[in-house]
């Protein structure tokens, strides 16, 4: 301590050791969805990590060939811009891997290094042992040494990043009355359908039930959402005294989770239920035409937890809202995957 305190004496420059540390720095690579960014990068910021998001969609041969020996997918590892990952200036600077799904992690698993551990979010549908970690939910349907498995998926909503959202846009609400009714609305994708009729029965639903509750009623639609959902959704409700966010301005989505009263998400999204149960409002769950296993045994199991509920096929408003708290796995998770990494 006497050396160092005297070269710095000398110098000026203080001692490495007590010099602050970069923070580490994650390269995720996954299908440009927002969900997957939303997942990907929350884990990065959850566990304290400077993250950048490369896109990339390998096609069925891409992947083939990426799982095989290790020269033999070299040409197919590229992001969406055609450039070669491996010369990636932020690949070649960062501390660890985040892939995502199974493009992101046929394209993840090829980037491991002995010096570059990768982390993947989902199963990735190939051997798990081409992986450092995996941290998926208990829906995916996979086990294993270094599987780390929650209930619901990650996400970059903290505590401290919901308590910063209802200081930011609770004065921003503060002149609608209460309660606060709010939609989180999806859109079609390969399992559920959501197109104008189901738009239509899910904007009666809302103005039914603030006719009977009184209140405020705002609806927050995502980059899926059909333009003729959205029109039918602004056509009932509006008239009725709510508001459709259209994409102009602000969008209020993290704001609703952190300051509604009760919500209502649509069952399209395992990252948009994720981020609203992390949230205090009881969360209806709104049916959609389709089918996923994956995603209904999800569903329930946070039914069974008692953290939502599903809308009834002749439901023609929310249930009177329950007594909740937070839920949110991930704490935990990042928690345990430091410990496995070590950093």
């Amino acid at each position: 301590m006497a050396s160092a305190m005297y070269a710095e004496a000398q110098t000026g420059l203080k001692p490495v050791e007590d010099l602050p540390r970069a923070a580490p720095h994650a390269f995720v690579v996954g299908e440009d969805f927002a969900g997957m960014r939303s997942q990907a990068l929350g884990l990065a910021h959850r566990a304290g990590w400077d993250g950048t998001f490369q896109p990339v969609c390998p096609g069925r041969v891409a992947r083939v060939a990426l799982a095989g020996p290790r020269w033999l997918g070299r040409t197919y590892l590229r992001g969406n811009s055609g450039q070669m990952l491996e010369s990636h200036k932020d690949l070649l600077r960062s501390d660890v891997v985040i892939s995502i799904g199974g493009k992101g992690g046929a394209i993840g698993a090829a980037l491991r290094a002995h010096h570059r551990p990768v982390v993947q979010i989902q199963n990735p549908r190939q051997s798990l042992a081409r992986f450092d970690l995996i941290l998926a939910c208990r829906h995916d349907d996979i086990s294993g040494p270094n599987v780390l498995l929650g209930r619901t998926a990650l996400h970059g909503l903290t505590p401290e990043e919901l308590a910063h959202a209802r200081q930011e846009w609770e004065p921003r609400l503060a002149h609608l009355p209460r309660p606060l009714v709010a939609a989180l609305v999806g859109g079609s994708n390969g399992r559920f359908q959501l197109g104008e009729a189901e738009a239509r029965r899910l904007a009666c639903v809302l103005v039914q039930t603030r006719k009977d509750e009184g209140g405020s009623l705002i609806v927050t639609a995502s980059r899926r959402t059909d333009p003729q959902a959205l029109a039918a959704l602004k056509e009932i409700i509006e008239p009725a005294g709510g508001f459709v966010w259209d994409g102009e301005g602000d969008n209020p989505y993290i704001g609703l989770i952190a300051c509604a009263d009760s919500l209502l998400v649509t069952i399209d999204s395992v990252s948009m239920i994720s981020e609203s149960v992390a949230g205090r409002a009881p969360v209806t769950v709104f049916p959609l035409p389709g089918k996923s296993r994956r995603i209904n045994e999800f569903v329930e199991e946070l039914e069974l937890a008692g953290r939502v509920r599903v809308l009834g096929e002749s439901a023609i408003r929310l249930p009177t809202p329950w007594y909740v708290t937070p839920l949110d796995d991930a704490t935990e998770l990042v928690a345990e995957m430091h410990s496995r990494l070590g950093f």
